[in-house]
């Protein structure tokens, strides 16, 4: 086999991963997305390993060692990730990354008095001037 195909193959898993990274908003499927990025990796490591020792006629495998390694990173990231999803949604009742931005920053998109994140600008009661802030 050509060592292409699998280099291709794993070019179009990676921007699979990448546009869903970059598209969604759930963040379980963020995670997802960045496990097929990993696995593109991993797909590119053994491809290039298996090359490189039949042209080498070397017995390392180093590649599938890598490949190896990354599978138990990528396991402990997903364990991690999904934990870290979990405790957002029970604390905050979404995973929508957007509302979780919007709510780490301090900022009430539908509040219009507010002119900085976290900072509302109160009105003044009736009958109270309004103070200069220098």
């Amino acid at each position: 086999m050509h060592l292409a195909y699998p280099a291709v193959l794993a070019a179009l898993l990676f921007c699979t991963g990448l546009y869903g990274v970059l598209a969604r908003r759930n963040a379980i499927l963020v995670l997802m997305s960045v496990e097929l990025m990993l696995n593109a990796v991993n797909l590119n490591l053994v491809a290039f390993d298996a090359w490189l020792s039949r042209a080498a006629e070397d017995t390392l495998h180093s590649g599938q060692a890598l490949a190896l390694f990354t599978i138990a990173v990528a396991a402990a990231e997903i364990g991690i990730g999904l934990a870290i999803v979990l405790a957002v949604y029970r604390s905050r009742g979404t995973s929508d990354i957007d509302r979780l931005r919007d709510t780490a920053e301090g900022h009430d998109p539908d509040d219009p008095d507010s002119d900085a994140p976290g900072r509302a600008i109160p009105a003044p009661a009736a009958g109270e001037k309004a103070e200069a802030t220098a």
